[in-house]
């Protein structure tokens, strides 16, 4: 009985919280000027995302061409090959980062995603639903300190 009053309490709280955001909260000033920098954050990042996706190559049409041409599409990334020293250990520590980056995406299922890692060389394999999706798991793998290049053997399955 202790749980329930405890849960109509704090279920009493939220809704009144909501309705004072909703009715004066979110027309306060400082409120407004924290949705605008969370606004133009978001937006920014986007912006350097499509920029990076541009830089890499992985458009749409680049990742269609790719997978018309070869079956596969294979991005390497710019760093000293020579300062990455891939063992068993580091490698499995890039399969485990590039994993954890897959859950964390909702767009991306990390069980329909293998990783495979071979000094340093990404292999991504399985199935995802869109091209654009492809572009985001292999830039994500780019991304990960310790890897040279991505190899993508996804497919896309609608």
């Amino acid at each position: 009985m202790k749980e329930f009053f405890i849960g109509l309490f704090l279920g009493i709280v939220l809704t009144l919280a909501t309705v004072w955001y909703f009715a004066i909260g979110r027309k306060q000033p400082q409120i407004r000027h924290t949705q605008d920098v969370a606004a133009a954050t978001v937006q920014h990042t986007v912006d350097v995302v499509d920029v990076k996706l541009t830089a890499w190559h992985l458009t749409t049409p680049e990742i269609k061409a790719d997978l018309a041409r070869t079956g596969q599409v294979v991005r390497r990334n710019a760093c000293d090959f020579g300062a990455i020293a891939a063992s068993t250990a580091s490698d499995a520590t890039i399969t485990a980062k590039i994993k954890a980056k897959l859950i964390a995406e909702r767009n991306l299922s990390a069980w329909n995603i293998g990783v495979n890692t071979t000094g340093g060389h990404v292999t991504l394999a399985g199935t995802i639903t869109e091209h654009g999706l492809i572009a985001k798991a292999i830039a994500l793998a780019l991304e990960t300190d310790g890897v040279r290049d991505v190899t993508s053997n996804l497919q896309v399955q609608k």
